[in-house]
């Protein structure tokens, strides 16, 4: 008769708790699956930055009118927009633009080529990671700014001095990333790797790839940084008429005539480019590898 009772409860106790996780799991189902309205993106999106630009702009504003230095120090909102208009009337604006985003992309894209199977070869060969894997680490903290002078030295002032100072200074975040990655891909999944078959070439494609992905994108990520940082940096140093005139010789030529409203043009110009890539490639792609580990909720 005890034994019957401790049994009914038991079971009771059992399908209590089935019934608590079902609740729960309806209701992350529930969140999960509810569709982001036109208003959720406005106020949770889109609001947070347009109110940060405004509360920039009229501090801004406030400093420029307290005259805490000279107006050629400090222009105004309205001068910089001033040379936006004039910039835009003359048809210079988006050549500026397309000027510095092709030449960082495509030199991106060149880094990427080189910097991923350098990363696999240093993470996966020990002889290969003693020997190169402190130069990576060390190229990576060196300012993109020291190749600039060499490279103009060894190529010239052509576009090629370009993408080598963005190669330089992109290849060893990328490969570091990807290192990274790999290092932290759990023994366990090496192991089922080998125990179906997936050794060699297929087990990186098929299991060292995957789920090394977060650190990769993380790499990828700060590979770009360096990229356009490094691309700046040969812009402002390196002007020649066959290089045209991209963000970093804008800022330059403000520099060199003295305009302040053109320098604060181009380096607006820099951080809006900088920010675009990052929302319109590098967030969506991470947040997709995330989600799809379900380690990021979709709300």
């Amino acid at each position: 008769m005890a034994s019957t009772e401790i049994k009914d409860a038991e079971r009771a106790r059992e399908s209590e708790e089935a019934g608590d996780l079902a609740g729960l799991d309806a209701l992350e189902t529930v969140q999960s699956s509810r569709r982001t309205t036109v208003r959720d993106t406005l106020v949770h999106k889109v609001l947070p930055p347009v109110v940060s630009v405004l509360l920039v702009l009229a501090v801004w504003q406030v400093l420029v009118w307290a005259q805490v230095t000279d107006s050629y120090k400090l222009p105004s909102p309205s001068a910089v927009w001033d040379e936006v208009a004039t910039a835009w009337s003359e048809g210079t604006l988006l050549g500026y633009i397309w000027t510095s985003v092709s030449r960082g992309l495509l030199g991106f894209a060149l880094a990427l080529v080189i910097g991923t199977p350098l990363g696999l070869l240093v993470s996966r060969v020990r002889f290969v990671r003693a020997a190169i894997g402190p130069i990576l680490s060390g190229l990576q903290s060196l300012p993109s700014v020291a190749w600039v002078p060499p490279a103009v030295l060894w190529l010239g002032l052509k576009p090629s001095m370009m993408f080598a100072v963005i190669l330089l200074g992109a290849v060893p975040s990328i490969a570091n990333g990807l290192v990274a990655g790999v290092d932290q891909v759990p023994p366990l999944y090496l192991r089922a790797g080998r125990t179906l078959g997936a050794t060699g070439l297929r087990g990186t494609w098929h299991i060292v790839m995957p789920a090394a992905l977060p650190g990769y994108i993380a790499g990828l990520k700060q590979g770009w940084a360096f990229s356009w940082r490094s691309l700046m940096a040969a812009e402002i140093i390196a002007s020649s008429p066959d290089l045209g005139i991209g963000l970093g010789q804008l800022l330059e030529n403000g520099r060199t005539n003295s305009s302040m409203s053109m320098v604060f043009l181009a380096i607006l110009l820099i951080l809006i480019v900088g920010i675009a890539i990052d929302l319109l490639i590098f967030s969506p792609l991470e947040r997709h590898v995330l989600r799809s580990r379900g380690l990021l909720v979709r709300n």
